[in-house]
């Protein structure tokens, strides 16, 4: 079982304006990618934190307990503040490519363009073999809250509209097999989360 974590930075091909340097277009341009061949016919545990932009708040975690009466705990508290003053105008998340073809196991993904956002994932799991303690509401706990704005926007950009996507294309995460969890968010002031627990016994047979 391996544990792969990932963070980077991808800058989109916007065609510069007389008006905008490049500095300046990146206070309100971010874009985010996972491509190519990322994470293809990987094995066991992934966990990709990727994020542009300001006051971003990412996760993963993960818990397991196999054993007797065997418990399983997972706690997170997240809290976004008005950390950047620009809105992010154009905002792009995407996976594209041959991302995660073929893998196998349980994958967590948090992909995030904008400012003060939050993300989690989870996964919290337990079996047990005699007198089954099962894990409750209570042991899988996350909390997630965000709290953005209240910041007057020096950007002349930050009324404009502009766009906001994220996406999977139809080429990536063919043939995975196991868990998946994707948080894919442009934007600003979001809150995302995953969340699965499971308990069982093992079989008799």
């Amino acid at each position: 079982m391996g544990l792969w974590l990932a963070t980077g930075w991808h800058a989109p091909a916007f065609a510069q304006t007389s008006n905008d340097s490049y500095s300046a277009m990146l206070t309100y341009l971010d874009s985010s990618a996972i491509d190519g061949n990322a994470m293809q016919n990987t094995q066991g545990v992934t966990g990709v934190n990727q994020a542009t932009g300001n006051g971003n708040l990412q996760g993963n975690l993960r818990a397991f307990a196999v054993g007797d009466q065997a418990q399983a705990m997972i706690q997170a508290q997240q809290h976004a503040h008005a950390y950047a003053s620009n809105a992010t105008l154009y905002a792009s998340a995407t996976i594209s490519g041959h991302a995660y073809d073929n893998a196998q196991g349980i994958a967590s993904i948090n992909q995030v363009s904008g400012n003060n956002n939050t993300q989690l994932n989870g996964v919290a799991a337990a079996l047990t073999k005699q007198g089954i303690r099962e894990a409750t509401d209570g042991t899988l706990s996350a909390t997630v809250s965000a709290s953005a704005g209240g910041q007057p926007s020096s950007n002349p950009h930050a009324q404009a509209g502009g766009t906001r996507s994220v996406g999977v294309d139809p080429s990536a995460m063919e043939g995975f097999d196991g868990v998946m969890q994707l948080n894919q968010v442009a934007g600003s002031g979001n809150a995302s989360d995953n969340l699965l627990l499971l308990s069982a016994p093992p079989s008799s047979h």
